[in-house]
């Protein structure tokens, strides 16, 4: 018997060449299909896509292999893809889902089985448990067919979606008014899925797109991994410097997140960048909508809704609870705290694309640089401050649980404590609107440590008492 697939928050993630093998790679499509199939989606089309990791091409067409041999068909991505667009193909080419192989921002150790339902999304979790159990425990519980034959008779079919998507978003974002600004745009796609796609939406214009790490380069050098969060950024702010720049767009392995440095080389944190994004909808583009966050993301979103008078809802963290709601609710924006932004009007996925385009088209409708932009947005809800620390641990999981919940702190960082939510992880919300959250993550050994407060001296103050809570430090 092998291993049992577990997935986490938007499919399965593992080491290749230990877990992440072509026999497990048949053993989730296997579920996948079987899910779909018991979803009433026979002989229905799913799109699958993959990234620039090591042998990801050979993993997606492994997956079409069996998923025809399970009565369904396939379009396959030409290509790399980013997420998001392999997310619009869904309802572009009206798909029952689609698989994606991709590890996202996972270290260039790890590869992934992403996966997403009709509407292009994050799926829920209970059907996520679903397929996770429709997972055989053994390849030879897996069907599959020929790719070559499949492609004969056109069970699998070759496709870019490139033109549909950029014909798109640009139903959604003033593009002309960014190619016409005389920017000078650098972006950083991380070795990954993002290449090009920038300089192809902004060619012809007045504005210059510079690329850095811009090929396939699977072990991903100078950075840790592909998140556009701080290590790993920092070649690209000090170039964001060197080169002039306006500003530095991110964007992460599969180019689902964002990340964005100002004009100095300074990096702009997700919190602020969801704030900055909120605040462009709401007064820019005057629009009005709910907004959805995660436990882990900004209370500034709560005060723009108080100012905006919009409803703001929060969630788990992770897609696979934003998008339902997103939904649910015809939100006007959704968003959490690794950097994942996802408007309406799109799908109710992370597109780090659209949200570098929105940057653009403010900092364009507003004239103002990156850091003028964040002064603006702090002088409507005041200055907030947040860091975050990621800690492999070991041992045993539960213990640390049952260790966290028994702490009873009288204050925090300096902060009150006021109360413990445990909706998905920990957060310990303190006065002021302070919070410290430590959440387990649903597909690596690690214990993340994250805060928010409106006092800057207080963030590590906050953080270092949140490792003693959470066992990692004494």
């Amino acid at each position: 018997m092998t291993n049992k697939i577990k997935f986490g928050t938007d499919g399965w993630r593992a080491i290749i060449a230990d877990d992440y093998t072509f026999t497990n790679v048949k053993r989730c499509a296997q579920g996948f299909a079987n899910y779909l199939i018991k979803k009433g989606n026979s002989n229905k089309w799913v799109v699958v896509g993959y990234d620039k990791r090591f042998h990801s091409e050979n993993f997606a067409r492994t997956v079409a292999s069996v998923l025809i041999a399970n009565g369904l068909n396939v379009y396959l991505t030409d290509d790399a893809t980013p997420t998001p667009v392999i997310s619009y193909a869904v309802t572009l080419k009206k798909a029952c889902g689609a698989v994606n192989i991709t590890a996202s921002h996972n270290p260039p150790t790890d590869n992934g089985f992403k996966v997403r339902d009709e509407f292009g999304g994050a799926i829920a979790p209970d059907d996520l448990k679903m397929i996770e159990d429709l997972i055989p425990e053994n390849e030879d519980q897996v069907s599959i067919s020929d790719f070559e034959l499949g492609l004969k008779h056109e069970k699998i079919k070759i496709f870019n979606p490139t033109q549909e998507y950029i014909d798109h978003i640009q139903q959604l974002v003033d593009i002309q008014g960014i190619k016409d600004a005389g920017l000078k745009i650098l972006v950083d796609p991380m070795w990954g899925n993002g290449v090009g796609w920038f300089t192809n939406i902004l060619k012809g214009g007045k504005s210059e797109v510079l690329e850095i790490h811009n090929e396939r380069n699977p072990v991903f050098p100078e950075m840790k991994r592909p998140e556009p969060i701080p290590p790993n950024i920092n070649v690209g702010l000090k170039k964001t410097v060197e080169q002039q720049a306006d500003v530095l767009i991110i964007l992460d392995g599969d180019a689902d997140r964002v990340g964005v440095g100002d004009e100095f080389g300074t990096f702009i944190n997700q919190l602020q960048v969801f704030a900055l994004l909120s605040y462009y909808l709401l007064e820019v583009r005057q629009q009005r909508g709910p907004i959805v966050k995660t436990l882990s993301t900004t209370s500034m979103l709560n005060k723009l809704g108080q100012i905006y008078n919009v409803p703001v809802y929060e969630t788990g963290v992770g897609f696979k609870y934003v998008a339902p709601k997103m939904m649910e609710t015809n939100a006007m924006i959704g968003g959490e705290e690794s950097g994942g932004y996802a408007f309406r009007g799109n799908v109710p996925e992370r597109d780090g694309i659209l949200a570098g385009l929105c940057i653009l088209d403010m900092m364009v409708k507003l004239n103002k640089k990156p850091s003028e932009l964040l002064k603006l947005v702090f002088s409507v809800v005041g200055s907030h401050y947040y860091d975050r620390i990621d800690t492999r641990f070991t041992g045993d999981r539960k213990e640390k649980e049952e260790q966290i919940l028994a702490s009873n702190p009288d204050r925090i960082g300096g902060h009150k404590f006021i109360n413990l939510d445990s909706t998905d992880g920990y957060k310990f919300n303190l006065e002021e609107g302070a919070w410290l959250l430590i959440r387990f993550s649903g597909t690596e050994p690690i214990i993340r440590v994250y805060c928010e407060t409106t006092h800057a001296d207080r963030v590590q103050n906050i953080l270092k008492d949140g490792l003693k809570i959470a066992g990692i430090e004494k």
